[in-house]
């Protein structure tokens, strides 16, 4: 995907764990190589992007999850890949909150929105699933939608008749990947804002966002 994720090689930041975690950082996506790509796997490496800024490796098997505990600026928190697939996504988190008593409105989810091009994000502290799979699951398995969330625009179908499922599980072409980058030092410094009681401020700064000047992927 040529040099898209570049950016990752100039994050520093160093992170120590310290404390109970105060928050669940968790993004959604499916496990194996075959899905990094995809759109719904958007959650995964805007998750990925974190890590790298606070100079951590998701690669604690925890929880069916891949997990990290770290500090995030004053907070101490568990960064989580689910590897429980999609529509399963709640079960890791519920596991993970009752095992730390991290209430759910300090389980913070980035995933994936097909309402959106790429380069957008919304910000939302609750509400419905919007058709999402995994943010369902996590309402059912918590009993409550009572957790902020970032969404990340994916593109939307090619037309109303597309198939759903063939078009989150697509893998995104170089440009999308362009757009969805565009998006990782925002979602940082929103979960950073939502920590420190400023969800408003994140979602007044962010939710308006342009998509991705499209470039075209043809040769």
């Amino acid at each position: 995907m040529g040099d898209i994720f570049e950016l990752f090689k100039k994050i520093k930041t160093q992170a120590t764990k310290s404390g109970p975690p105060e928050y669940l950082i968790v993004g959604l996506g499916n496990p194996g190589d075959k899905y990094l790509y995809t759109r719904h796997n958007a959650g995964f490496l805007a998750l990925d992007f974190v890590a790298q800024r606070l100079n951590v490796k998701v690669n604690q098997l925890k929880f069916k999850s891949l997990i990290s505990p770290c500090s995030f600026g004053s907070h101490s928190v568990i960064i989580m890949k689910p590897q429980t697939f999609m529509n399963l996504s709640g079960e890791a988190v519920r596991l993970a909150c009752d095992f730390y008593k991290i209430p759910v409105d300090k389980v913070i989810v980035i995933s994936d929105d097909i309402c959106m091009e790429p380069g957008q994000m919304r910000i939302r502290r609750s509400g419905s699933d919007g058709g999402h799979n995994g943010l369902y699951n996590i309402i059912y398995q918590m009993d409550s939608d009572a957790f902020p969330r970032i969404r990340l625009g994916v593109g939307k179908k090619p037309h109303k008749d597309y198939n759903l499922a063939k078009w989150v599980l697509g893998k995104m072409t170089e440009n999308e990947l362009a757009g969805l980058a565009s998006c990782f030092d925002c979602v940082y410094d929103s979960i950073s804002l939502i920590m420190d009681g400023k969800t408003d401020t994140a979602m007044g700064k962010y939710n308006g966002r342009k998509p991705y000047a499209k470039e075209t992927d043809e040769i």
